[in-house]
């Protein structure tokens, strides 16, 4: 997701999620201060719609729900709200949900040159935080490159894997579940240097 730009500081969680319920342009949450999300580039969009038709083809006849961009996750209950790139859940609790994914399982960012070092440092530690949360995955859109956190059956403990091979098998051991790389770039360009920021970048 683009990198977040603060709008105002302080805002109590109600707050928060009234502005959140009005406002045309998502913010995320994190100890009082909102952030205003910035756009994304097109190769952002495909990669992201690629994963959701591939975790929705395997989870949905599981009951699980794929969410992307516009569903907020509580990472952190009154500290920290955020918008992954793409959520799966499949508890129950959530499919009652209206706004707001609770118990994720899988959280996904696609890395841009401006929220790469957030979603490879703050949101990192903020997602282990999860408890449901079984995978992290972090997927560039300039190159082949994939890096995959995986909670190890010590919960506390979380393995790192990374993929630069378009044959490469991702694999959610959690889940049974893998993917491979090539799968994920389908069809994508990368762009060239000078292209791929953002104006105001």
């Amino acid at each position: 997701m683009g990198f977040a730009l603060m709008v105002e500081p302080k805002y109590t969680i109600s707050e928060y999620l009234k502005l959140e319920e009005e406002s045309e342009i998502r913010h995320e949450y994190y100890d009082g201060e909102v952030f205003a999300m910035a756009g994304t580039l097109m190769n952002h969009n495909r990669i992201v719609g690629k994963l959701r038709a591939i975790f929705e083809k395997r989870f949905q006849p599981d009951g699980c729900d794929v969410f992307t961009e516009n569903i907020k996750t509580e990472v952190t209950p009154d500290l920290c709200y955020a918008y992954p790139d793409l959520i799966l859940t499949c508890a129950a609790d959530d499919r009652d949900g209206i706004y707001l994914v609770k118990h994720p399982t899988i959280l996904v960012e696609v890395l841009s040159k401006t929220s790469i070092s957030k979603d490879k440092g703050f949101k990192l530690r903020m997602y282990r935080q999860i408890p449901s949360l079984q995978h992290y995955l972090l997927v560039s859109q300039n190159e082949f490159y994939v890096e995959l956190y995986s909670r190890s059956i010590h919960n506390n403990l979380w393995n790192y894997q990374n993929f630069e091979d378009p044959a490469d098998k991702i694999v959610f051991e959690a889940l049974k579940f893998e993917i491979l790389m090539s799968t994920i770039y389908e069809n994508i360009k990368f762009l060239d240097k000078e292209e791929t920021t953002l104006p105001g970048d």
